[in-house]
């Protein structure tokens, strides 16, 4: 097990410490996103959905032109850069929410949000970097992530319960300001996270290659195709739902549902990890959700939206937490930050790509053709990976 508390003192471990501090921004993240969401999809019609989502598609990118070129260097360059960003982010996030309760509604929610989005992102970029300084132990990076992950998807789900109760009771403002002290306290916590080591000061080419290591570059292949997929699903499912007029109350199941899958992805990937590589966990992620994907292609109706959701948010979970041990463990220490956020960049465009397919394509998809699609895709990823490791000499599926 990584140890969240000191023995000696029975206080909060350096790790146990992000552990605390990455539930109170999942927490304040949730009451944001709570107080956005809205009735749009859901009221408008199938067009009207469509440029909405567009637009939603956009502003999720976007972040991604920041974190990537100044973030990552910024992380690398600063001893105390990583445990830095994650308190003025969420310092700046308790501000964020602070301006946008009295502004819903208004033009500045825009900027607001992508602000909001753009430090979001930072701290999951800082998040992944600090790893491997607190844990030390290569064999428990697996476990460690997937702790982290499932904390994640605890807090996000215990944060919205009362933020959307908050909603329903005095009104949305109220569950921003809600978030803002949270995030207030996020910060703090943060702020008590060790500093990592003094790291080098720019990337020379010689780095640059550092990052092109095989086993990366092909994982992180891997790990895009399936972001793609969940972009894929999340939104054939929406539109599809939405075109066959079922009602809401069923996407909320086929949500809950992928919640499940995630929540399961990120509990099995660590017990996994102690007989299998982090190569093995992440061929497996891509080919279960494939034969998931041909069986619901098969069978179609609600049972397949249910079966395909809870696959591949499982595959994507299990994936991420593989990919992200993968990554902390053949990549360079001095590295980490820029490399987390190159990584989630690509990710991010791929899911970006994804979601657009069934966007864009609405008119010739049924959920057949999509689950067909997403069968081939990842299993064809899936087999492609395995033939890459054998080929270069790396396939060694136990630990």
């Amino acid at each position: 097990m990584v140890a969240t508390r000191d023995p000696r003192t029975h206080a909060l471990s350096p790790f146990g410490r992000l552990v605390v501090t990455q539930a109170l921004s999942m927490v304040g993240d949730a009451c944001i996103t709570v107080s956005l969401a809205g009735s749009i999809f859901f009221t408008q019609d199938v067009a009207g959905s469509r440029s909405q989502v567009l637009l939603y598609l956009l502003l999720t990118l976007t972040p991604f032109a920041v974190v990537a070129p100044v973030i990552g260097p910024a992380l690398d360059r600063s001893r105390a850069g990583r445990r830095g960003l994650l308190a003025a982010g969420c310092a700046l996030r308790a501000l964020v929410c602070l301006l946008l309760a009295p502004r819903l509604g208004t033009l500045a929610l825009y900027p607001l949000a992508f602000g909001a989005l753009v430090l979001a992102r930072g701290h999951s970029v800082a998040k992944s970097a600090l790893v491997p300084a607190l844990v030390g132990d290569e064999a428990r990076l697996v476990e460690a992530n997937a702790r982290l992950s499932l904390v994640s998807v605890i807090a996000g789900v215990a944060g919205g319960l009362p933020a959307a109760g908050v909603v329903a009771s005095v009104g949305a403002p109220w569950a921003l300001r809600l978030g803002m002290v949270v995030f207030a306290l996020a910060a703090f916590t943060a702020l008590r996270i060790p500093a990592a080591r003094a790291v080098a000061a720019a990337e020379s080419p010689a780095e640059r290659r550092e990052l092109a290591v095989a086993s990366i570059v092909v994982a992180g292949t891997a790990m895009g195709v399936l972001r793609f997929a969940v972009g894929f699903v999340t939104f054939l499912t929406a539109f599809l739902l939405k075109k066959g007029g079922q009602p809401t109350w069923f996407y909320g199941v086929v949500l809950a549902v992928s919640a499940a899958g995630g929540f399961a992805g990120v509990v099995v990937a660590p017990r996994v990890r102690e007989r299998l590589r982090e190569e093995t966990i992440l061929a497996a992620s891509l080919l279960v959700p494939a034969a998931v994907a041909l069986l619901a292609a098969r069978y179609g109706g609600r049972t397949g939206y249910l079966l395909v959701a809870a696959a591949v948010a499982m595959g994507a979970a299990s994936g991420r937490i593989a990919f992200d041990s993968l990554l902390q463990r053949d990549g360079p220490e001095h590295l980490r930050g820029r490399a987390f956020a190159r990584f989630e960049t690509r990710f991010q465009l791929v899911w970006v790509v994804g979601a657009l397919v069934p966007v864009v394509l609405l008119e010739v998809l049924t959920a057949r053709r999509g689950f067909f699609a997403i069968c081939v895709i990842l299993g064809f990823a899936g087999l492609s990976y395995l033939a890459g490791l054998r080929a270069r000499g790396e396939w060694h599926p136990r630990a």
